[in-house]
């Protein structure tokens, strides 16, 4: 079953040779209102329009096929007492297949990982994450794996006056109008194997089992609101999540881009009973994001995001903040450099730290450094081999906890992904 799935995840990022030569311009791939394909993020978020896109492009009869994805073969290195080591594989693979319909374009959409067998249901090694259990208790210092199912989903955008249009998005596995762009679809983060420990606190609502969301849009601002599933993926990732729950969750976010480099959003959210193992809390979770994206140099591009995101669970008068600030920087089309810095206030709950008073809260916080070589293609993949360096920051009251004040982290990877760019 293993060798079933890596398979499958391998066919879906594999560009078909036939048709390499055939990517399509920005202009062949424009949406309603003459919105371009490279703005469309994770779920209905906005990238700029200068992000670059790696991914194929086929044609099939009245429909475009668009296969992208990610795969990083990586060993795992976290010190301190908390920390561990893993060798793995993190990946996602996409297909979305659009067409013209009705006056307006729809798009299905369908993306998996292997996560569940290439990283276990622990998930890897990762000092100060929080989010999410594994067997019953809570998960600390590790990033758990994504489910099979990252997203099922349908969407249907329909101009409705000259410079108006429509939007309707229905998943039943999906992402809600909620947070920035996901981290696996930012061009600031997609040469970093690992996930921000604030994921939590900004996007972790990116792979949600039920969502209805509805937008109105002009060329360069959207309005939408969510109603979703609320609880977060339980520890059995392969299957659906649906089990006592419903459409019990809203959301509202607005999106600006100035022009093609820049990507504002802002969003507000009520989750009821995100975690399975506090099924009585719920909370506010709300944030603002700028992305942006440019052409450096003569084959290079730059990326960046800045991220605040917080969460305000309901009666505790806490309110903890996140804030993430990164970068990549493609400095010639084969060599790459990337960064991210980030503060969060976390629990003694979130850390599990059972020693801890009640109420106690601690602000944490990670460096990141990391550069990465593509080496050449094989069979239309563009093949990478990188490094990527951390050190985090923990208060005194944890230092015996993680071993000092400054645990480190080390990541040797191999990352592969399509070649196709525009």
């Amino acid at each position: 079953m293993r060798t079933l799935l890596l398979a499958l995840v391998a066919c879906a990022t594999w560009p078909l040779r036939a048709q390499m030569h055939m990517q399509h311009s920005m202009n062949m791939n424009e949406g309603p209102l003459g919105i371009p394909e490279s703005r469309m993020g994770s779920g209905t978020s906005w990238l700029p329009d200068a992000s670059p896109m790696h991914a194929a492009h086929v044609m099939l009869g009245e429909w475009t096929l668009m296969l992208h994805g990610r795969g990083f073969v990586q060993y795992d290195w976290q010190g301190g007492s908390r920390g561990g080591d893993q060798l793995g594989i993190s990946n996602w693979a996409m297909a979305a297949a659009s067409r013209s319909l009705g006056g307006g374009r729809l798009e299905v959409r369908g993306m998996l990982s292997a996560e569940p067998w290439t990283i276990g249901g622990r998930g890897y090694p990762l000092l100060l994450q929080s989010g999410e259990s594994y067997r019953g208790a809570a998960l600390h210092d590790r990033q758990h794996p994504h489910d099979l199912f990252m997203e099922l989903a349908a969407l249907y955008e329909r101009p409705v006056a000259r410079n108006v249009g429509l939007s309707l998005y229905l998943a039943p596995v999906g992402e809600p109008a909620v947070g920035p762009v996901a981290f696996p679809h930012r061009p600031s983060a997609a040469d970093d194997p690992l996930a921000p420990i604030s994921h939590h606190w900004q996007d972790g609502t990116h792979i949600t089992f039920g969502v209805v969301t509805v937008g109105v849009f002009t060329r360069a601002v959207k309005l939408e609101s969510s109603w979703f599933n609320g609880r977060e993926p339980d520890d059995h990732r392969t299957d659906f999540d649906y089990a006592g729950r419903r459409l019990d969750s809203y959301s509202a976010r607005v999106s600006v881009n100035p022009g093609p480099r820049w990507s504002v959003s802002g969003w507000y959210a009520y989750l009821k009973s995100p975690e399975q193992l506090h099924p009585d809390e719920s909370l506010h979770r709300f944030g603002v994001s700028a992305l942006t994206a440019q052409p450096f140099g003569k084959d290079g591009r730059w990326a960046s995001a800045l991220i605040w995101g917080a969460n305000d669970p309901l009666g505790s008068g806490r309110l903890s903040n996140s804030f993430v600030l990164e970068s990549s920087l493609d400095l010639d089309g084969m060599n790459s450099i990337f960064g991210r810095a980030e503060y969060v206030r976390k629990s003694a709950e979130d850390l599990v730290v059972p020693a801890a008073p009640a109420g106690a809260t601690y602000d944490v916080g990670a460096l990141a450094l990391g550069y990465v070589r593509t080496m050449g293609t094989i069979g239309g993949l563009a093949a990478g081999v990188g490094v990527r360096g951390s050190v985090n920051f923990v208060p005194s009251s944890l230092e015996a906890g993680y071993g000092g004040r400054t645990p480190v982290g080390l990541v040797v990877y191999v990352r592969l992904r399509p070649v196709g760019a525009h």
